[in-house]
């Protein structure tokens, strides 16, 4: 790769670390730094392939942070092992481009950043929810394509959410915030499709319901569906929150899709390959009401043909977690990750991320996937 794309810091560091993209702040750079690492900052815009990585890792390599974008799998592991890799950092909270399996036969632990993405992802679809739901999208073209000729009485005419029912796939973290902010905000009934019931979150109805019993306001439901059939049957809006694997991917189809009411709402902050975007585009061309929300897409940066033209989807350029403390603190935390195996560090008890965002973090490494496999202990 061109030496014109790197920059290095501390070129006489004890332990090498690669970077495949530049990350947000000065923090994170300053705890590898700390911790005497070499850092390695690749400045291309594109995201980098196989034989670039392998290029990157070069003959010596303890560390490295990438990107979801990119795909690690056993070849690359075994070059990055081969260099004398440590320590994988993923720059993002999910990690389906990384072969683990692959990392862990290697002995490396692959790190991630949970915990600092949460409200940040849940405002995103809460953001595209009522995007959709209003058609500012449309508007705002209108607008600017100087259409604009006054006020009239059915000029994009869009839906109110108030007392609608909302589904959530996935009640993990973004899944639930997400879900408070709709029913609490706005008074919807909430039916959610989990592998199991989530306690945490049906407490937080029940004591959000007292508080409109006081306010002499009906409450709101909350249960839990036993299939994804029954959750798009019932559901106005659909906020997809789940992991990607092989059970999840085009669990959105177009078969599930036809369940989904006319003018119902779809909003995917997870990702792409969860929904098949071609259905998908088929889909919103028979169903002129339907809407879609959507920030991440299934062959990214490439988009399904005539997804672009449909009027009636909100997308934007997966920037979900796109807020500048979010965005520092992941890179924060994946390199905390990578400064903490290096100096043997055990690994964080809790699951609050906050304490490695200040001044002072702790003496542990964050957060390890497959720290179980590997035997590594708190």
């Amino acid at each position: 790769m061109n030496q014109n794309h790197w920059e290095i810091h501390n070129p006489d560091g004890e332990a090498r670390v690669v970077v495949t993209k530049v990350l947000p702040g000065k923090r994170w750079l300053l705890r590898l730094l700390k911790a005497n690492c070499r850092v390695d900052v690749c400045r291309r815009q594109t995201v980098l392939d196989k034989d670039d990585l392998r290029s990157a890792i070069s003959t010596q390599c303890s560390g490295l942070i990438g990107q979801l974008t990119e795909e690690w799998g056993e070849n690359l592991f075994r070059r990055f092992r081969e260099a004398g890799g440590k320590v994988y950092s993923n720059y993002a909270v999910g990690y389906n481009n990384i072969d683990v399996d692959a990392a862990t036969r290697f002995s490396i632990p692959v790190g991630n950043t949970p915990g600092i993405l949460t409200e940040t992802t849940a405002e995103m679809a809460v953001a595209l929810t009522f995007a959709a739901a209003r058609r500012l999208g449309e508007a705002e073209r209108y607008l600017r394509a100087g259409r604009f000729t006054g006020w009239l009485p059915d000029l994009f005419l869009g839906s109110l959410l108030n007392g609608k029912t909302l589904g959530v796939i996935g009640a993990g973290r973004i899944g639930c915030a997400y879900a408070k902010m709709m029913v609490q905000g706005h008074g919807l009934h909430l039916v959610y499709y989990n592998r199991s019931s989530n306690p945490e979150l049906e407490s937080f109805i029940k004591d959000y319901n007292r508080f409109r019993k006081q306010q002499r306001i009906a409450p709101v439901s909350c249960r839990r569906t036993n299939t994804v059939e029954e959750l798009l049957e019932q559901s106005d809006i659909v906020g997809i929150h789940t992991v990607l694997n092989d059970t999840t991917r085009h669990m959105i189809d177009a078969r599930r899709l036809r369940l989904m009411k006319s003018d119902a709402i779809l909003i995917n902050t997870s990702r792409g390959p969860i929904i098949d975007e071609s259905a998908l585009v088929d889909h919103c061309k028979r169903h002129p009401e339907f809407r879609a929300g959507l920030d991440v897409f299934e062959n990214e940066p490439d988009l399904a043909e005539g997804l672009n033209d449909l009027k009636n989807v909100v997308i934007v350029p997966h920037i979900a977690s796109a807020t500048r403390w979010t965005r520092e603190g992941m890179a924060i935390l994946a390199a905390s990750n990578v400064a903490g195996v290096l100096a043997g560090y055990p690994l964080w008890k809790g699951e609050d991320m906050r304490p490695f965002l200040g001044d002072g973090p702790p003496k542990a490494i964050p957060s390890i996937v497959n720290a179980e496999a590997l035997g590594m202990h708190l």
